[in-house]
């Protein structure tokens, strides 16, 4: 990956229009996460809206959709659309379901799991961990799935990323 930023690497959009990540965040920093369906955790797309709406055009939300922890995320792109939209009224890009973990981790995740969560590890621990990055794609805050989109925390990292070159 020398010389290239993880906003360069290739990531369809959920309705399988080809593209990279930073088409996904048009250039601004971002609030990336693995989102599914059927999580416990599912009721944060509502915050991740909101943050989306109150940041509109200096800042973005994208989700990740991602079957890899109990099955949470089993439907097609279709069926994961529909949902977002009539449950939760997503309007934030959703890109393909790919894998965060393991042989099958997408390059985006290989690239964000390179720095390490507050326990010192790589792998994502379950649906709904939270990156935020720099508009050159720098990881500038990574947050547990347990820790929402409004915590102080996932706030001031966004903050900071708009200052610093959004």
């Amino acid at each position: 990956m020398a010389g290239m930023s993880i906003l360069d690497i290739p990531v369809a959009r959920l309705d399988g229009t080809p593209g990279t990540l930073k088409d996904l965040t048009q250039g601004r920093p971002a609030l990336l996460v693995n989102v599914a369906s059927k999580c416990g955790m599912t009721p944060q797309y509502a915050q991740l809206e909101e943050v989306q709406r109150e940041l509109e055009g200096r800042f973005t939300v994208v989700g990740f959709p991602c079957n890899q922890f109990g099955g949470q995320e089993p439907g097609t792109a279709e069926e994961i659309q529909q949902f977002c939209s009539t449950t939760y009224g997503v309007s934030f890009p959703l890109a393909e379901k790919i894998e965060v973990n393991g042989a099958g981790r997408h390059p985006i995740y290989v690239e964000l799991t390179s720095v390490l969560d507050a326990e010192g590890n790589a792998d994502i621990s379950w649906n709904f961990e939270k990156f935020v990055i720099d508009a050159r794609g720098t990881v500038v805050g990574r947050f547990g799935p347990r820790t929402t989109p409004d915590a102080a925390e996932v706030r001031e990292a966004i903050t900071t990323a708009i200052e610093n070159g959004g």
